[in-house]
């Protein structure tokens, strides 16, 4: 759309009926705070520049708002006398005379770059100003949309409304837009006459109206529209992302056996014909490609598993972990900062931390890379085809070479070279009949300790 557009996002509110400790807007969705989510819709509607009304926490919701290719101003609303006075806070922005103006909330994260589409189209067909309002089955305490011969000609809230107006049930989202032109003349002639004297927003369809200008309303989901003002409703917020994502991988070619118990990551990226099994956590930064098969209860995070690549069950994948393809990562096994190399296995209760396992290469179970020394982390190389014997433990620095062997049980402190088997235990000595005089004496004790009670 080649019309100019600034987007007012409010997000000021004190978060009181969150119950929390930090501004409502800055808790996540899908691992995102919930002003970023909104401010990415924006974005990809077109808008070149945002305001970000702001109070509790304000830096940190300026900082969290910020998004590539929109210039982001917060003004900081000192007072809260109601809707309209919120968006004429950032009435310097408005001044600046854009052709779209885009009223947003920080706490409605489901918002899509698609609804606020459709309510500029409504401005570039020649509305004042366009009402986003969802239709529901449960209308009760919102203010209903009063539509005449296509127009809005008011938004009338319950305590207002006739028998027959709360009948209606296309509702109020809160969101709308204005055109940039006529936008602070008419949020300029809101007044506070009210019971509550406060500047109501939605006071702008009859405003507009009396000044000659056309006001519509156009539809948005539900679910999409919807906003959060406690930890339930954040919970219900986070299950419809969900639902809506899982939906949209599922489509895309991903199969997930029971996706109800799949939980994503607003940046989740799932290649074509993965496979992802029950109880599987993806946290952000992580991308799985083409073909890669997930088992049940694995947990993610920051991680790129090539294509064709297993993990799990109960695998976990942290920060810096990259499998190549047709690698494993197998049950009860952690990686991290590491790269497995293709056709690498990392099959069970094994730690692989700052290291590079080659190609083709196996780590026996319970091995593990010693990594840290109580300062600094260290780095262990393991080449290609190479084998590292059950319950080894590499002592980093050091580096294996390209089909090295390492006898089970070894403590690696040195590195080894390339087609070399390296032992580093201590020789086995037997004790004939030991075994008996210490079980004697075991049982001796236990029976002694019972007599003197």
């Amino acid at each position: 759309m080649s019309r100019s557009c600034l987007a007012v996002i409010l997000a000021a509110g004190d978060s009181t009926r969150m119950r929390s400790s930090m501004s409502k807007v800055l808790h996540p969705v899908a691992g995102r705070p919930m002003i970023a989510h909104v401010m990415a819709a924006v974005a990809s509607t077109g808008v070149s520049a945002a305001a970000l009304v702001v109070g509790r926490d304000a830096d940190a919701v300026a900082k969290a708002g910020a998004v590539e290719g929109v210039t982001v101003e917060a003004f900081l609303q000192a007072e809260r006398r109601g809707t309209g006075h919120a968006v004429l806070t950032a009435k310097d922005a408005i001044a600046h005379g854009y052709d779209d103006v885009l009223i947003a909330y920080g706490d409605v994260p489901l918002v899509t770059s698609a609804t606020f589409t459709l309510a500029r189209e409504g401005l570039a067909d020649g509305a004042d100003v366009v009402v986003i309002g969802f239709h529901t089955d449960k209308p009760t305490g919102y203010g209903r949309l009063l539509v005449e011969n296509g127009e809005l000609i008011a938004i009338r809230e319950e305590k207002d409304a006739s028998e027959e107006e709360r009948k209606v049930t296309w509702c109020n989202s809160g969101l709308m837009a204005i055109d940039g032109r006529k936008a602070l003349s008419l949020l300029e002639k809101i007044s506070n006459n009210n019971a509550k004297g406060e500047y109501y927003l939605t006071d702008l369809v009859e405003i507009a109206r009396a000044d000659g200008g056309r006001v519509v309303a156009v539809d948005a989901p539900e679910t999409e529209v919807a906003g959060c003002n406690n930890r339930a409703e954040l919970a219900a917020l986070e299950r419809l992302w969900q639902e809506r994502r899982r939906h949209e991988l599922m489509l895309s070619g991903v199969t997930m056996v029971a996706p109800e118990t799949v939980f994503l990551s607003y940046d989740t990226e799932i290649g074509q014909d993965a496979f992802i099994e029950p109880n599987v956590f993806f946290g952000p930064g992580v991308k799985v490609e083409a073909g890669a098969l997930i088992h049940a209860f694995s947990h993610m995070e920051r991680a790129h598993i090539g294509a064709g690549a297993e993990i799990g069950p109960f695998a976990r994948l942290r920060p810096g972990a990259t499998l190549l393809s047709k690698s494993k990562v197998g049950n009860f096994c952690e990686v991290k900062n590491a790269e497995i190399g293709e056709g690498a296995k990392v099959n069970h209760l094994t730690y692989i931390g700052d290291a590079f396992v080659g190609a083709h290469s196996n780590i026996g179970a319970g091995a593990i890379t010693c990594n840290y020394d109580g300062v600094n982390k260290h780095v262990t190389r393991i080449g290609a085809n190479a084998f590292i014997g059950s319950n080894s433990s590499l002592v980093a620095p050091v580096s294996i070479g390209d089909g090295a062997y390492v006898a089970s049980g070894s403590v690696i402190t040195e590195d080894v070279p390339a087609d070399a088997l390296a032992l580093g235990r201590a020789r086995q000595e037997m004790k004939p009949g030991r075994a008996k005089v210490i079980r004697e004496r075991a049982l001796a004790f236990k029976a002694a300790k019972k007599a003197a009670k």
